[in-house]
């Protein structure tokens, strides 16, 4: 089997026998608060900082510590007045959470929802001069999210020798990068599918950001394209590296006992898929219109779809699948963070689906893969560079076609022996390319190197 390799233009060179020396990494999510991203999952602050591990920052962290290099988390939080810190248990990860900037707090009393693309969904319905103030509130907003000066005092507080920031096409990148330069520190960002563009007045600010960052790291091969033609980045400053996983977590159980455990039948078969429920981008609207073809075409055999997670879509999908919704569909809404309760759902299914209509690196999917599941997947840009030269391991699908969905999905629910050899070329696939310890000595040596 041929293992995918990071392409010529982002070879991550080897470890330098002399220059910067990275001991302390810091390491910045990218929305403007965290409870913005734990609230929707039903996940607190402190669970978030002591347990979570359903996030890239924290593959991350355990890559780093796997080299040697001390990680440590940054994240903003308006329910909180002073520097507050805590210490994660799975990784021994720093968890450092900071107040955020009061004029951010007072935008965003004014401002619900600043993330949303429209001006409407920010704020509704708004006219005369008040609009124009609210709209210049809405684009400063994401601007004034991190407070600069007490992150500073912080990063030299943990005498950090680099920041990772996750995503570029992000505003807290295009300050970490102008705080980097004036602290002497380089700034590294990743891609994990951000796709929020730019508006006019940011793309001159995100584009000297870019170009003055010290590295970026991208998986997926288009984008690593895109960041190059539009930004101009040299192709020694971007390196292909996977997210990590943990293979000694992800692995697969006994099916017959964790159907047990779960009260799952023994006999039906079973789709599984797991995540955040936002129904367009995770193609959700997809899986359920074509789990209903499925099941008229395998009318009585009892297949089950098992679905787990929650977010900011739940209600919409909930509404879906009590509206003459199809059969056989079994939802835990709510987003695990007990990785061995996760890997039970995994390893009493038969296959595992992703109908994702965007996906930066599927992490997700990477979990099955480790768990043995063999998998059918929408090809997108980060599906397809971890499976487009490996068709033993899964089937793509166009994304947002759900006949293709329903009909790849039959075929493996039908061939046990198909489901049996794909899932051996996932679980070796996943182990030549993202195990915990490669990625980490790689991804040290690229903070090392970049300049």
């Amino acid at each position: 089997m041929s293992l995918p390799e990071p392409r010529p233009d982002s070879t991550t060179p080897r470890r330098p026998a002399a220059g910067r020396v990275v001991r302390t990494v810091a390491l910045l999510n990218w929305c403007h608060l965290i409870e913005d991203f734990v609230d929707h999952l039903g996940v607190s602050i402190d669970e978030y900082a002591t347990s979570f591990m359903g996030s890239w920052v924290f593959g991350y962290a355990q890559a780093l510590r796997s080299a040697g290099v001390r990680p440590v988390l940054y994240c903003v939080s308006a329910r909180i007045s002073s520097v507050t810190r805590q210490t994660h248990r799975p990784t021994g990860t720093s968890v450092c959470v900071l107040p955020a900037p009061s004029a951010y707090r007072r935008v965003r009393s004014r401002i619900p929802n600043p993330y949303a693309a429209s001006f409407e969904d920010a704020v509704g319905e708004v006219r005369g001069a008040r609009r124009a103030v609210l709209s210049v509130l809405k684009e400063a907003a994401p601007y004034l999210s991190t407070p600069l000066f007490r992150l500073a005092r912080e990063l030299r507080r943990d005498a950090c020798d680099a920041i990772v920031c996750q995503e570029y096409e992000n505003a807290r990148f295009d300050e970490c990068v102008a705080l980097g330069r004036l602290m002497g520190l380089p700034v590294f960002a990743t891609f994990q599918g951000g796709d929020t563009p730019p508006t006019s007045w940011q793309r001159a600010v995100r584009s000297a950001a870019v170009r003055g960052a010290a590295g970026l790291i991208v998986a997926a091969s288009r984008e690593r394209d895109r960041v190059r033609a539009e930004y101009g980045v040299p192709a020694g400053k971007i390196a292909g590296l996977f997210n990590p996983l943990d293979l000694g977590t992800w692995h697969a159980e006994d099916r017959s006992r964790a159907r047990s455990a779960l009260g799952l039948p023994e006999a039906v078969r079973i789709v599984v898929w797991h995540g955040r429920v936002l129904l367009e981008r995770k193609g959700l609207d997809v899986l359920v219109d074509a789990w209903e073809r499925l099941q008229a075409t395998r009318p009585g055999r009892g297949d089950r779809l098992v679905l787990i997670g929650t977010g900011e879509d739940a209600d919409r999908l909930r509404t879906r699948l009590a509206a003459d919704g199809p059969g056989g569909v079994l939802w835990v809404d709510r987003f695990l963070t007990d990785r061995a309760e996760i890997r039970r759902h995994l390893s009493a299914a038969d296959v595992y689906v992703l109908p994702s209509r965007q996906e930066g690196f599927p992490v997700a999917l990477v979990e099955a893969m480790a768990c043995g599941l063999p998998v059918v997947a929408s090809a997108t840009h980060g599906v397809m560079d971890l499976l487009a030269d490996e068709p033993g391991a899964g089937i793509l699908v166009p994304p947002g076609d759900a006949p293709a969905l329903a009909a790849a999905l039959e075929r493996l629910l039908g061939d046990a022996h198909a489901r049996r050899a794909m899932g051996r070329e996932a679980r070796e696939l996943v182990l030549a390319t993202v195990e915990v310890d490669s990625v980490g000595s790689r991804l040290r040596d690229f903070l090392e190197q970049s300049r």
